[in-house]
């Protein structure tokens, strides 16, 4: 079933678990990722990021997959927008019958991300749709170490931010990073700084760069209240080595052996990951669930 983000994430917050957003980007990664949630009894955020969309998972083809695969589910599936930037893509996403959106001002000051989150919820909220804000910084995995303290969610000002936008759910600097990270090098995460965050705003937190940054550090998160977390590169690594082991065994695979053996890591992945963080067996349908988009 496609529900809104935002009944997910209300429900993970007020059980204290998280649950995974999974970049998707075409039909095996996304028939991988529903298909774990669905055999782990979890809810599942499938999204995609405007460069994605306008590479590879073009909205015309991947929507009404994703929507047709959450409509055969027994659970609840979200679809995100993950960073949009521009006021278009949030349009797009919204005629396009996305139940999210994420915008990413948080490299504006602070004025213009409170700006255009709000402009962004004043279009969303109408719908239904949940929107996601992010505030503080999280940066590359390749710029190095990101857990300096001038780069965390000021939680005064995090408070300040959601009163003025209204957005309903925060993604939150606290020492993560998008991509890879240096071969070894696992991030340390501020639980101090997550702790007060999640005590000021009691509301679902978001952890972007998800990848890579260590089981036991992602089981912290989610016991410190973090209720979404981001993934894209590990899911995208688990497709490729499994591809590359197949053709180290079998050179002579064919596209559709492939393709196969993709999405089969893909989603024993996310099913490991949903165990990880607390998703499986998490039934609300007897709570209050939009669907979104009414």
């Amino acid at each position: 079933m496609l529900v809104s983000m935002k009944d997910i994430l209300q429900h993970a917050h007020k059980h204290n678990y998280a649950v995974m957003a999974v970049n998707s980007i075409n039909m095996e990664m996304a028939r991988a990722v529903i298909s774990a949630a669905e055999e782990e009894h979890s809810p599942i955020i499938v999204q995609m990021g405007p460069g994605q969309i306008g590479k590879h998972a073009h909205l015309t083809e991947i929507v009404p997959l994703v929507k047709e695969l959450a409509e055969r589910a027994s659970i609840p599936v979200a679809l995100n927008l993950d960073h949009g930037g521009k006021l278009e893509d949030m349009v797009t996403a919204i005629h396009n019958g996305f139940t999210s959106l994420m915008i990413d001002a948080s490299s504006y000051p602070y004025e213009e991300n409170v700006k255009r989150t709000s402009v962004v919820c004043a279009l969303a909220h109408p719908h239904g749709i949940c929107v996601e804000a992010e505030l503080g910084h999280v940066g590359q995995a390749a710029d190095g170490d990101n857990s300096k303290v001038d780069l965390y969610t000021n939680v005064e000002e995090a408070k300040k931010f959601v009163e003025d936008t209204g957005c309903d759910a925060l993604a939150v600097a606290i020492g993560t990073a998008h991509g890879d990270y240096p071969k070894g090098y696992v991030p340390e995460l501020n639980f101090e700084r997550l702790a007060e965050l999640k005590k000021a705003l009691d509301m679902p937190l978001v952890l972007h760069g998800g990848s890579g940054s260590g089981e036991e550090n992602i089981r912290k998160a989610v016991a410190g209240g973090i209720n979404k977390i981001n993934v894209c590169t590990d899911a995208f690594h688990a497709a490729k080595n499994a591809m590359l082991e197949n053709l180290e065994v079998k050179p002579n695979a064919d596209y559709l052996e492939l393709c196969m053996t993709a999405e089969a890591a893909v989603k024993q992945f996310v099913k490991d990951y949903i165990r990880v963080i607390g998703s499986n067996n998490q039934y609300f349908y007897g709570e209050s669930v939009s669907t979104g988009n009414e």
